[in-house]
């Protein structure tokens, strides 16, 4: 009779994985150092995760909706359009300072083809709101009528910009954060103040 899985021994494996591909990049970051850095058999990962690419696809869910948590938990769902995206900006540079190794993996595994549409369906729906509000505001003239997918990636480019100037200032990291976000917002907004 098979053992019981274990949420722990999953866990360290996607942790195992997440520094792995932080170390040698998704491409080069065969199963055998992945179990080793978990510190399990190589046959152990094969219970958990069929292939790699399973393993891949339930590491980017998982980052992802850490992400998700992080952002939207206490999202404000009035006010001004600035204000929440601002709320956004600090929770995204919050968390992408808390994590560097997280979202180098994201990074890389947001560009995998070997994550799923599926996978990307489930990563996405817990940002389907954000989308909406920044497709609300164009509508409203409130921002630019650039693409929100433009609108997105410019936001999170400038953002790791901010948090690689946070962690190599840490004693000015307040301000490069305000100038980050007032960078971005006087970029999409029609009248930025």
């Amino acid at each position: 009779m098979a053992r019981p899985k274990s949420d722990d021994k999953r866990n360290a494996l996607l942790l195992a994985a997440e520094q792995v591909f932080a170390e040698r990049g998704l491409a080069a970051a065969p199963t055998s150092a992945i179990s080793r850095q978990a510190g399990v058999a190589e046959g152990t990962l094969f219970t958990y995760f069929r292939t790699k690419d399973d393993l891949v696809n339930a590491l980017y869910r998982s980052i992802k909706l850490e992400l998700a948590d992080a952002l939207m938990a206490h999202f404000p769902r009035q006010g001004p359009v600035r204000d929440r995206l601002e709320y956004l900006w600090n929770a995204f540079v919050d968390w992408g300072v808390a994590n560097p190794q997280r979202l180098n993996v994201l990074d890389q595994l947001s560009v995998a083809d070997i994550v799923t549409d599926e996978s990307k369906a489930v990563g996405y729906e817990p940002f389907a709101e954000i989308e909406a509000l920044a497709q609300h505001s164009i509508r409203t003239e409130i921002l630019q009528a650039y693409p929100c997918e433009f609108i997105a990636a410019s936001m999170k480019a400038l953002a790791e910009t901010t948090m690689g100037f946070m962690n190599a200032y840490p004693a000015e990291s307040g301000l490069y954060r305000k100038i980050g976000f007032d960078v971005f917002w006087r970029g999409v907004a029609r009248k930025a103040d």
